[in-house]
């Protein structure tokens, strides 16, 4: 019997940018994807988004002129096909108390190009907005999470990355927390959700036990 072939996770390469003393850029960049097409759309979603905080660190600071810029990034999840990963900008402006960090996901399909928005990955009419509200909300009230004021439930298109089988829903610093809390993350396995994600989605291709 022909054993089926693996799905093997793709490779990544570290690129950076070095644009003036004090700011050093970290990003990734996807190789060796047999799709040329593919993985020139992905890369290049990438790094206009390597770009797009850098601009959204001068419009939330109210500068730039920063003293310090470091970008980085994590993979968080590189299997059956999916690529989920996440990508921090800290920058230190003169004459602010501290610096901002920002962050932002994406989560591809390596072998079509698709980027995935949080809708994606559910049934259509799923009510996944409600459904995940809720269940946020429990996790604010179980960690007893100081809120800047009351939680008035996640957006449509709500920041997330997918870590193994757990879909991660997160916000910015000072969206709905303190300061000294840092990012306020969610995980929610996929199997409290099994019911309402898109099967045919990077969600489904999580939850299958293999």
């Amino acid at each position: 019997m022909k054993m089926p072939f693996p799905v093997l996770p793709v490779s990544i390469q570290t690129m950076m940018i070095k644009q003036q003393q004090g700011t050093t850029i970290y990003y990734p960049q996807v190789i060796g994807l047999q799709n040329a097409n593919v993985q020139q759309s992905i890369n290049q979603s990438i790094y206009q988004l390597v770009h797009s905080l850098i601009q959204w660190q001068s419009e939330q600071q109210g500068t730039d002129s920063f003293t310090e810029m470091i970008g980085s990034f994590e993979i968080k999840t590189n299997e059956r096909n999916i690529l989920s990963l996440s990508l921090t900008n800290y920058a230190y402006a003169y004459h602010h108390a501290h610096g901002l960090t920002l962050m932002k996901s994406l989560t591809f399909d390596v072998q079509t190009g698709m980027q995935y928005q949080l809708s994606d990955l559910f049934k259509p009419g799923s009510n996944y907005v409600e459904v995940l509200s809720k269940m946020v909300q429990t996790q604010i009230n179980e960690r007893d999470l100081q809120l800047l004021s009351d939680f008035s439930g996640i957006s449509p298109d709500q920041d997330f990355y997918i870590a193994d089988k757990a879909l991660v829903l997160y916000f910015q610093l000072y969206e709905i927390t303190p300061y000294y809390i840092g990012f306020p993350m969610f995980p929610i396995s996929v199997f409290a959700i099994q019911d309402i994600i898109n099967e045919n989605g990077p969600l489904g291709q999580m939850a299958v036990n293999n």
